[in-house]
């Protein structure tokens, strides 16, 4: 299913933004209103719905409009001559669009126009499209790097966060130092600041919506990640997309960071706030998720036996987030915090008199008889295991000179369960504890 709505998703979304790039409401400014009434009415007539025309005082100001980013272009006319505002760094597939409207405007007044860039890249960077590359570099790992800590089971949040910071600042720095190095943009140390922002954003937001996504994770993921931010991202300049597609760029994680990559690189940090607060805000709303998460998890942890109101039928199994399961794996028994990764299975281990009993072998199998996990109690007689799949499976205790005790448990999402085990010696000819079921929930 999700290989099929992730062929759609590229399908549809990829060749609906690129097939035909031409400008869709694109900001210009004419010097001189009484000029910008006869350009508007030339560009609708040749081009409609291409341009949205507004007039300045002279050239000066339609010129700082372009440095200022708010219209892509100026067009000052006087005698013979025109002259059109633009800048490189939004892109050259946007320069070529606005020279061939602005061209015809010019011929049909009998001028001659000059194109000035106002924006210049550099060398390598003459498509103005190489701050998108790199975004990408940084906006797709992100998403890597939060699979691969949902499967990191013995981390808990904080650790989990600082390492998301830690990878960020890596990619980052690696990322600007390898653009700047081999002069791919300008050194701007502002950029680093962009790339870790970006990084961070999708590795959090990542990680916090995939317990709600749960099995659709992967769905949800990619089609954020590359489905609709690639579209929608700055590789066509924006300008040049369908307007669904401008709508995706303006709250998009990769396209508000492309907007600030060339604000810092080329337009003198002009427009880069609401960017960034885009990006914060991603981080937030990603904190948010983890923090619903772990409240949720607290409230089911200490939710007393039976309150849950469930019935002893099991759900059917949800798949992990991740593209791997993670492994059943032997926690540290110790009190839990609010927001650390909790148990899914632990209990006790006592002997005839309630007394703990130390190193007993505790052993998780599934329906089906396989071992999953091997742990032992320590001096309190304590376990604890997560990493368990969803279902019923057996506990088994054992202890050298005692009757092993078998409980069978059903593993629900959302729920610790808990299974004590009071072993008899067995010379005193004492009988095992029966086996039993348990509902979700601590037993």
């Amino acid at each position: 299913m999700i290989p099929t709505l992730l062929f759609l998703g590229l399908l549809f979304c990829f060749p609906t933004a690129f097939h035909e790039p031409r400008p869709h409401h694109a900001k210009v400014v004419i010097a001189d209103p009484a000029l910008e009434r006869k350009v508007d009415a030339s560009l609708q007539q040749r081009h409609p719905g291409w341009f949205d025309v507004t007039a300045a005082a002279d050239a000066r100001e339609a010129r700082r409009a372009v440095l200022d980013r708010t219209a892509v272009a100026g067009y000052a006319a006087q005698g013979r001559n025109a002259v059109l505002y633009v800048a490189e760094a939004n892109g050259t597939a946007l320069e070529q669009a606005l020279a061939k409207g602005f061209t015809t405007v010019a011929a049909r007044h009998h001028q001659k126009l000059t194109i000035t860039d106002v924006a210049p890249t550099v060398s390598k960077d003459e498509n103005g499209t190489t701050p998108v590359y790199f975004a990408v570099a940084w906006n797709v790992p992100g998403y890597i790097l939060a699979t691969t800590l949902l499967r990191a089971v013995t981390f808990n949040r904080r650790k989990k966060m600082l390492a998301i910071v830690a990878a960020s600042a890596l990619f980052s720095v690696v990322g600007f130092f390898v653009g700047a190095g081999l002069g791919y943009f300008p050194y701007e140390p502002s950029a680093l600041g962009i790339a870790f922002l970006l990084s961070t954003a999708v590795a959090t937001f990542s990680l916090g919506m995939a317990p709600f996504t749960k099995q659709f994770f992967p769905l949800a993921g990619l089609g954020l990640y590359i489905v609709l931010s690639v579209p929608s991202s700055g590789v066509a300049p924006v300008q040049l997309l369908p307007a669904v597609f401008q709508g995706l760029h303006a709250v998009m994680p990769l396209g508000n960071a492309v907007d600030a990559l060339r604000g810092v690189l080329y337009f003198n940090d002009v427009g880069v706030l609401r960017p960034v607060l885009v990006l914060c805000a991603w981080i937030a709303a990603g904190m948010t998720l983890l923090g619903l998460d772990a409240w949720r998890h607290h409230r089911a942890a200490v939710r007393p036996p039976g309150e849950s109101g469930r019935e002893d039928v099991p759900e059917p199994p949800v798949e992990d987030p991740s593209v791997e399961a993670p492994s059943p794996t032997a926690l540290p028994v110790h009190p839990h915090h609010f927001g650390e990764q909790l148990p899914m299975l632990e209990g006790t281990v006592r002997d005839d008199g309630q007394q703990p009993l130390r190193h007993a072998v505790v052993t998780i199998m599934d329906a089906g008889g396989r071992q999953l996990v091997r742990t032992s109690t320590n001096v309190r007689g304590q376990y604890a295991v997560t990493g368990l799949p969803q279902g019923y499976i057996s506990v088994v205790a054992s202890y050298p000179g005692r009757n092993p005790v078998v409980h069978q448990k059903l593993l629900q999402s959302g729920a610790a369960v808990r299974s004590d085990f009071t072993m008899h010696d067995r010379h005193t000819g004492s009988p095992a504890h029966p086996a039993h079921t348990g509902r979700s929930g601590r037993a």
